[in-house]
C-alpha cells in the first residue's frame, strides 16, 4: 500500500492497529502517524520480535486495507 494512503487514513486504521497489538498505546499509534518503518520498530521493542518478523506482521496487516 502506498505510503500516502496510510498516512491519509491511518485515523481509521489506528484502532484496528490497537486490536492486532494491544500492547501498543493510543499515543505510540498517534506517533508513528501511520509510517511502516516506525512502526515495525515499535513492535520490534514492545513485542521483542526479529525485524523481519515485525515486517511480516506489519504487512500483512496493511495489506487487509488494500
Amino acid at each position: 500500500m502506498n505510503t500516502d494512503i496510510i498516512q491519509g487514513k491511518w485515523k481509521q486504521m489506528k484502532g484496528r492497529a490497537r486490536e492486532a497489538w494491544g500492547a501498543l498505546t493510543d499515543d505510540e499509534l498517534e506517533r508513528t502517524e501511520g509510517d511502516r518503518e516506525q512502526l515495525v520498530g515499535l513492535i520490534q521493542e514492545r513485542y521483542g520480535k526479529a525485524r523481519q518478523e515485525a515486517e511480516r506482521e506489519v504487512d500483512e496487516f496493511l495489506s487487509k486495507f488494500s
